[in-house]
């Protein structure tokens, strides 16, 4: 993995709105206004080197994602231009291979599904609406696009994959896919597909009093809760929880409330660290350490403003 110390320049030639590892960490995607995406080689003593440029989006690219490596290598980002685009690398080189253009407005998040479902990217637009694209015998297909959210869809994230079984029927089964989207309209929401491509509203969660700018779905239970992480412009984080998906019962706790708008959270893949970036160019890490007892371990210039809720 890249230290932490490692400087990566870029050269993008406008702001950078997104940098992604792959799973491996060993390669670094990032994406900018320069209507760019770039791939680079990140070596373990943190030195990078530039592999690709990839041309084909029209306006700012916003978001990147890579699919999970049983897939190979495979990147997807979404832009302002209305498009969705996944690429590959090919014998070595990087190629289009899908464009997705169904969408009326900005195409804000894209999220590759947990890789037990297979290869499936959701997008979500300011037209309202998230798309869920599959790759099935070997042609990619839209199945679903559904209104979510008035004013706009800003973010979406995946909830984990997860078996369940019963007394009556003791063989392990997947169970549904679920997503969480946040809006304009200050809402979190939680959709659960019900048989096939049939997406419906499971829950609304409300606690934002602005727009939700993004939110992260944790990708490992912590205290066999399910979690979810999200912000906006309210300068507030808010961390929902859930012990049983089923019984809809969430609750919510407000980490903190920032100086500045907060634009970004994210979990690392324990689920036990959240890094939260806003408005003031800042990062700060927070950790769990005991249970809804969270504090401040880190940002980038060690300011200690926000130091336990």
């Amino acid at each position: 993995m890249v230290s932490i110390s490692a400087r990566i320049e870029t050269g993008h030639r406008d702001i950078v709105h997104d940098a992604q590892m792959n799973y491996y960490g060993t390669r670094l995607a990032t994406c900018s206004s320069d209507h760019l995406v770039k791939i680079f080689e990140v070596k373990p003593n943190g030195q990078s080197y530039p592999m690709a440029e990839l041309v084909g989006h029209d306006g700012p690219v916003w978001q990147i994602n890579w699919a999970h490596p049983k897939y190979d290598n495979v990147l997807a980002s979404c832009s302002h231009d209305r498009k969705a685009i996944v690429w590959k690398e090919i014998n070595g080189k990087w190629q289009k291979v899908y464009e997705y253009n169904q969408h009326d407005a900005s195409i804000n998040s894209i999220a590759w599904a947990p890789h037990q479902f297979g290869l499936i990217f959701a997008c979500c637009s300011t037209d309202n609406s998230i798309s869920i694209i599959e790759f099935q015998q070997d042609i990619w297909k839209p199945t679903k696009i559904f209104n979510a959210h008035d004013q706009g869809c800003n973010a979406i994230s995946w909830a984990p994959a997860k078996t369940s079984k019963s007394l009556i029927d003791p063989q392990e089964r997947m169970e549904p896919k679920r997503l969480v989207s946040a809006g304009n309209d200050r809402l979190v929401k939680i959709w659960k597909e019900e048989g096939p491509d049939n997406w419906v509203l499971e829950v609304e969660l409300e606690g934002h009093n602005d727009w939700v700018r993004d939110v992260a779905w944790a990708q490992s239970e912590s205290q066999t809760l399910s979690t979810i992480a999200s912000c906006g412009l309210d300068k507030r984080v808010i961390i929902w929880r859930c012990a049983d998906l089923n019984e809809k019962k969430w609750t919510s706790r407000v980490l903190t409330v920032f100086d500045e708008v907060v634009w970004h959270v994210s979990w690392s893949l324990c689920a036990t660290v959240l890094a939260i970036s806003g408005a003031d160019n800042k990062v700060s890490l927070w950790q769990e350490r005991l249970p809804n007892e969270w504090s401040k371990i880190s940002d980038t210039d060690d300011d200690s403003r926000y130091d336990k809720v």
